[in-house]
């Protein structure tokens, strides 16, 4: 099956031009902003991005920030051309060395000749025809590249979504487009419940089946809505693992995930995403953030895929000592067996046994976490108790990175 399929959508499909069908999320039992597929919009003003410069490949490079954490895929897709730009002279772009600053409008310009550059050289008069076509529905799509696209993910690939005209812009710039939202093959329970249905799809029959009198159809509609609220972060194990093994490596893509669109690379086996936070602007050794857990646990890398030693981000509460040991030595354990895998040749789509295994050593870490923690509370007096953390209520510290080197083998 084609991984967008160029067809009319489907149920709750958004159709072209038309916002996605208003669907209350209180209905269904969700939370109020629900992981929605079209990404929010802002109203058009004149955007201004920093550009930070960074080494890569050899030549000085430079990367579009994000003020805010936004959906632009404008971003996204302008600096897969950028870190390209040596290895494709005809899809990629480079700026002018003392370019500090860059407006929507430019980086839209300079999108569109790199669009136009994609015209087939066969004289066939059906490909040129094709072409101007492609070209007219890229027009209609640009001005969306910097507020929102139409995006609604199927759970059944990482490179499968349903058709909307916005999917023509990456394949013009032949930009592969990925999510990690997918359904365990095995949960038969939520393989059957979710089907081949897109999210929106999914929603509308969870509404559906709430109002049903089938009590069959009431259980499937309970199971569809508990995978949702369970995977509200869009990314599952499996999900993450065929990501994995899906990507090439050394490919440049665009990872779409909580409506943010996200520059991904894939070095030595392992995932990472381009940091693109405007608070990381001076931050040299702040250029890529490692994707290898479903809850956000990440670590910087630098250019060259080194541990970044720059603090963290800013805001999260330290956890404790042996805590942070212990949530390292579940991930570096998940990432070697993951590696070992694929180095011995094995069939990378069948990994459930792999997240099964990580899923329960996590859940028997925090377990025995909780219990340290409780133990930890009854020993401190009433009075004055501290926090878990050994910090006093109220005062928070940067996380720390583990010192270790993301590129594990």
């Amino acid at each position: 099956e084609d991984a967008r399929e160029k067809q009319p959508a489907e149920g709750g499909g958004s159709l072209p031009g038309a916002p996605v069908p208003s669907l209350d999320a209180r209905a269904v039992g969700l939370p109020a902003e629900s992981p929605q597929t079209r990404t929010p919009s802002r109203e058009v003003e004149a955007d201004f991005y920093c550009v930070k410069w960074i080494t890569w490949k050899g030549e000085r490079t430079p990367v579009i920030m994000q003020s805010e954490n936004g959906p632009c895929p404008l971003l996204a897709i302008m600096n897969i051309l950028f870190l390209q730009w040596k290895a494709s002279r005809v899809l990629g772009v480079k700026l002018p060395p003392q370019k500090e600053v860059i407006t929507a409008e430019e980086l839209m310009a300079h999108l569109g000749d790199c669009i136009l550059s994609t015209q087939p050289r066969e004289p066939s008069e059906g490909l040129q025809l094709n072409f101007q076509q492609n070209i007219n529905d890229t027009m209609t799509v640009l001005p969306k590249l910097s507020t929102g696209l139409d995006v609604n993910v199927r759970f059944t690939g990482v490179s499968d979504f349903e058709y909307t005209p916005e999917c023509i812009v990456f394949d013009l710039l032949n930009v592969p487009l990925y999510h990690g939202w997918l359904v365990d093959p095995q949960s038969p329970e939520v393989m059957q419940a979710v089907g081949k249905l897109s999210y929106n799809q999914l929603v509308e029959k969870i509404i559906t089946c709430k109002q049903a009198s089938d009590s069959s159809l009431v259980s499937e509609g309970l199971v569809a809505e508990q995978f949702l609220e369970s995977t509200a972060s869009q990314l599952t194990y499996h999900g993450l693992c065929e990501l994995t093994a899906a990507v090439r490596e050394g490919e440049l893509s665009v990872f779409f995930r909580n409506n943010h669109f996200s520059t991904m690379i894939k070095h030595k086996g392992h995932l990472y995403l381009l940091v693109t936070d405007q608070g990381f602007l001076q931050e040299e050794g702040v250029v890529w953030e490692s994707l290898h857990n479903v809850d956000g646990d990440s670590c910087f890398c630098d250019t060259d895929f080194h541990l970044s030693h720059t603090p963290g981000k800013e805001g999260a509460t330290a956890a404790p000592l042996d805590h942070r040991l212990q949530q390292r030595q579940v991930d570096q354990d998940y990432m070697i067996a993951l590696s070992l895998q694929q180095q011995q040749g094995q069939d990378p789509s069948v990994l459930s046994d792999l997240e099964l295994a990580h899923q329960l050593q996590q859940e028997e870490y925090h377990h025995h976490h909780q219990q340290q923690q409780q133990q930890r509370q009854q020993q401190v007096p009433v009075q004055g108790r501290a926090q878990p953390g050994g910090r006093p209520a109220g005062e928070r510290r940067q996380r720390q990175k583990p010192d270790l080197d993301c590129t594990l083998l």
